[in-house]
């Protein structure tokens, strides 16, 4: 196995072969120092290890757990961390200041998971957007497994719905 290559947040990255049975997330905080995205399960289970991903050859975002995903499998990989979301001119993403303005979390540890799992969502919704009656459905989808120690189930939910059925395009 040769040296892989992939992006984080728009920089190149390149892994030798001794380091390849890390686990993204492990890479990400200790290589990298991007402590957005949390460690919690171990197991693949809650998603607060989230991050967003274009796998090699689709256009597609998708969420995809870190703490279980090697770094051998990210090769040729786009990936979005909870510290690339702001807009490019610091302004937050309107999911990060939906979030905000419906204080949709407590102690914050599982927000870069539920974030980035519905940055997904919205590019998705970008291109296909869906009737208004399916938003419940689609962020239920996103969403939905997602696990929340401080119970904001409802608030993230309730933000994620408002802020898509308020940007034009995502909807019909």
């Amino acid at each position: 196995m040769a040296e892989i290559e992939f992006s984080v947040n728009g920089q190149p990255v390149h892994v030798p072969e001794d380091k390849q049975e890390m686990s993204l997330l492990e890479y990400l905080q200790e290589e990298m120092r991007l402590t957005g995205t949390k460690f919690c399960c171990g197991i693949g289970v809650c998603q607060a290890c989230t991050v967003a991903v274009k796998q090699k050859g689709k256009d597609e975002l998708k969420p995809t757990v870190t703490c279980v995903t090697p770094l051998k499998a990210v090769d040729g990989w786009r990936i979005q961390t909870v510290e690339g979301v702001a807009l490019p001119d610091g302004t937050l993403h309107p999911i990060q200041a939906a979030f905000l303005d419906e204080f949709a979390f407590q102690c914050g540890y599982c927000t870069p998971g539920f974030l980035m799992a519905s940055i997904a969502l919205w590019e998705k919704l970008k291109k296909k957007p869906v009737p208004k009656d399916k938003v419940k459905d689609v962020v239920m989808d996103a969403i939905g497994t997602h696990i929340c120690r401080c119970t904001g189930y409802v608030r993230y939910h309730h933000a994620l719905r408002k802020v898509i059925l308020a940007e034009p395009g995502l909807t019909v």
